[in-house]
């Protein structure tokens, strides 16, 4: 799945465009890496978001095409205490 994507369906990032953006302001790192909106997730990849001062870091933990707000939930794991 598109990093773009998996933002919007996990809810961490509200619409798919505003995670385009963040993307391109290079603002998203998979597996320490730069990420475009096109960058390709799966299972077990870890993401860095910078939303102007804060820091969200965590691990995927499922790829769901479409998810509930409890589903959404259980696809990415917090590291650095932040969503709880």
């Amino acid at each position: 799945m598109r990093i773009d994507k998996f933002l919007k369906v996990s809810r961490l990032i509200k619409r798919r465009e505003v995670a385009k953006q963040l993307c391109d302001a290079s603002n998203v790192y998979v597996n320490s890496k730069l990420a475009k909106a096109s960058t390709e997730v799966k299972e077990g990849d870890l993401l860095k978001i910078i939303l102007g001062n804060r820091i969200i870091e965590g691990k995927i933990n499922c790829i769901k095409p479409f998810a509930n707000k409890i589903d959404s939930q259980e696809m990415f794991t917090f590291l650095n205490g932040q969503g709880e």
